[in-house]
């Protein structure tokens, strides 16, 4: 240690309360921001798990066209009157019909690591006198598992036991409450066609969102055999990657191969990004605002400092210490209070985001707040906090630098 480190150090220890208040400014200020980031990586995370638990990475489905196709075509001819009467639109809304032709050009594409079809369509659910409309999804129960750990929702029942009839049905939880069906109960579907059948509930599903209070499942098989489709037909094909963000540059592979429309989840969810994006913003802005105010601590505890050892810096100064070594003797300190004010914020920021990961809150699949820990939050609120005490610590150590010890002694 050399002198400028024992002086630096000698007017630290002599004045152990500021020491502790500034410590303590950054302690909480680091403590803060690695609590705010944990705890918004983990709503971040756990609303896209929640959003993928309907959405997939990406969708293949046919589009419905934007322009109606008339049944009647334009005459030839000037000379031919063209006379229609009540002339009828026809849209094609059909879906996929050759779902398993695609699966098998998927199997050769990189980053994809699922993918299931689906078959959806509106009809009513009735159980008794009670009638609701309801979204019906006809699903391939293993690989919809895979893809969305839907089986992990269920709050009764068994999803495999779709396959086990053409009579299972598995209601969401709030479209059960609506109509007041339970496990075990008998309820009436009707297709938009005027086709009733009887599906016995084998299990109720929570996910947490709105799609709870009208969402149906059965098998796809069943449900071709409802809606009176082939075995090759699904109104969607959901695809999963190993990483989401890959899924526009997925999706364009696939779409030289399909003439189905392929949609990225960027493109039919962007506000789930956007909103990510929000929070993080919003977090981080705070936690550094946190941070930025604990170093305007420190500099009035370092020009405080400064101000009491004003005639110390001028003996010095008069015994042949430089401007250089008194800015060093005043940065040795800021950087100590940065570095153990560091050290305990880290500390302290992981027993926080412990016990608060432990709080219950009951909502859907969740059981406790979530939290996200990450390595990169440690290490950057370290780092900010030792550049705002350097900088907190450099602007008083430069005007003492400028002290004239003549002036000073001469009082």
């Amino acid at each position: 240690m050399n002198t400028n480190q024992k002086i630096g150090t000698t007017f630290l220890t002599s004045r152990m309360r500021q020491f502790s208040v500034a410590v303590l400014s950054v302690t909480f200020g680091i403590s803060m921001y690695i609590c705010m980031n944990s705890f918004m990586s983990g709503v971040n995370n756990e609303q896209t798990k929640m959003a993928f638990t309907a959405i997939p990475h990406i969708n293949i489905y046919n589009e419905v066209q934007s322009e109606p196709n008339y049944h009647s075509k334009e005459a030839n001819g000037g000379s031919t009157v063209r006379m229609v009467s009540n002339e009828r639109n026809i849209n094609y809304t059909e879906g996929i019909r050759n779902v398993d032709e695609i699966k098998d050009r998927l199997v050769n594409i990189d980053h994809i690591n699922g993918y299931t079809a689906q078959l959806n369509q509106n009809v009513f659910i009735r159980n008794g006198v009670s009638k609701t409309s309801a979204n019906l999804s006809g699903i391939e129960p293993t690989s919809e598992d895979q893809m969305f750990n839907t089986a992990q929702y269920l709050m009764e029942g068994q999803l495999q036991d779709l396959n086990k009839g053409s009579n299972s049905i598995i209601l969401g939880t709030g479209l059960a409450q609506k109509i007041g069906a339970s496990t075990g109960d008998n309820v009436t579907v009707t297709t938009s066609d005027g086709i009733d059948k009887s599906f016995k509930i084998i299990g109720l599903i929570e996910t947490g969102s709105g799609a709870d209070k009208s969402r149906a499942l059965v098998s796809i098989q069943t449900a071709r055999q409802l809606f009176s489709k082939n075995r090759s037909y699904a109104t969607e094909l959901m695809v999963n990657l190993n990483d989401f963000d890959e899924a526009v540059n997925v999706a364009a592979q696939i779409s030289q191969f399909t003439t189905y429309k392929v949609e990225s989840w960027q493109e039919s969810n962007g506000q789930l990004d956007s909103a990510n994006g929000l929070r993080s913003i919003i977090a981080i802005s705070v936690s550094l605002a946190i941070i930025i105010v604990a170093g305007f601590g420190i500099y009035n505890i370092m020009n405080m400092t400064v101000n009491e050892k004003i005639k110390e810096i001028a003996i010095l100064k008069a015994i042949g210490f430089n401007g250089k070594d008194v800015i060093e003797i005043f940065l040795i300190q800021s950087v100590i209070i940065g570095f153990v004010g560091g050290l305990t914020g880290l500390a302290l920021g992981h027993i926080m985001i412990s016990i608060i990961d432990r709080v219950p809150f009951q909502v859907g699949p969740l059981d406790s707040l979530p939290i996200s820990i990450s390595p990169s939050d440690y290490l950057l609120a370290f780092l900010f906090g030792i550049i705002i005490t350097f900088l907190a610590g450099f602007l008083p150590a430069r005007s003492a630098s400028k002290v004239d010890p003549v002036a000073i002694l001469r009082g």
